[in-house]
């Protein structure tokens, strides 16, 4: 049912947000890209879903702290088949610092790109959606959006927030046909990001790679391995699909059952 579908995916040309595009296009979904990085790369990829999967992939490079680029971008995506049907809010920024030392532009920047962006990006895709009967929103949350840890307030306190939208886009949209608004909140992903943090406490504490990946994983509590954004990226599509069309203003972890232990002890 999602082949034709349009789905728009921020911060798509890495990581888990790639991981998203890639399942959408194998699903027949046509996708607006959105990140950054080397030009080059991104036109790969770009091409390189549009043609195994003979769907139409765009790329527009809108930086989320910027309400004009905002709007561009989701122009952008709904002139790919005159409809947005599929939002995908996966764009964030990460900072580690304790409040007193945390920089306010960094704050300001952060609050953008990981809240008010997905905010603007669903106050735009709404009317269509409505319009049409029919469409998704998935909201890229996190653990810590459940609980928290200390050095990182930015990010803590904007995917707590974006729970928050998501329950009151739930709430508006109920009696709007099949539209429906949910979170993924995922535990510690082995991404680009990931790998620079197990590479930082690899150097800093004098330990072999899988050494670091083990330590990085257990000061975490994250029992096994990482989660594998393919995984997450399926649960999208099931978020996508008409089976899911009676759940709505979710929050739903997957995380090796880590949100729902943290009080145990270390054993």
């Amino acid at each position: 049912m999602l082949t034709g579908k349009t789905a728009l995916v921020t911060g798509s040309t890495r990581g888990l947000g790639a991981a998203a595009a890639a399942a959408f296009a194998a699903a027949g979904c046509n996708v607006m890209l959105n990140g950054f990085g080397e030009a080059e790369a991104i036109e790969r990829q770009r091409a390189a879903l549009a043609e195994e999967h003979g769907v139409t992939v765009g790329y527009h490079g809108a930086d989320l702290a910027k309400l004009a680029e905002v709007e561009a971008l989701f122009a952008a995506a709904e002139g790919i088949s005159g409809a947005v049907d599929i939002l995908v809010n996966n764009a964030v920024i990460r900072h580690f610092s304790s409040i007193d030392a945390f920089a306010p532009a960094d704050w300001d920047r952060a609050v953008a790109v990981n809240l008010t962006a997905p905010f603007h990006l669903t106050r735009l895709a709404l009317p269509g959606m409505r319009k049409r009967g029919w469409g998704r929103i998935v909201n890229i949350s996190s653990v810590l959006g459940i609980g928290a840890r200390s050095g990182r307030v930015d990010y803590v306190t904007t995917k707590t927030a974006l729970l928050g939208l998501t329950r009151a886009t739930a709430a508006e949209t109920r009696g709007d046909g099949n539209v429906t608004c949910n979170a993924i909140c995922p535990g510690s992903v082995l991404t680009p990001n990931t790998e620079i943090k197990i590479a930082e406490l690899a150097k800093a504490e004098g330990l072999a790679p899988d050494a670091a990946r083990r330590e990085y994983l257990k000061r975490r509590k994250q029992p096994g391995d990482f989660i594998a954004p393919a995984r997450i990226a399926e649960l999208m599509l099931f978020l996508c699909r008409d089976e899911s069309r009676d759940m709505t203003g979710g929050a739903i972890p997957i995380d090796s059952g880590r949100s729902a232990s943290w009080l145990e002890e270390d054993t």
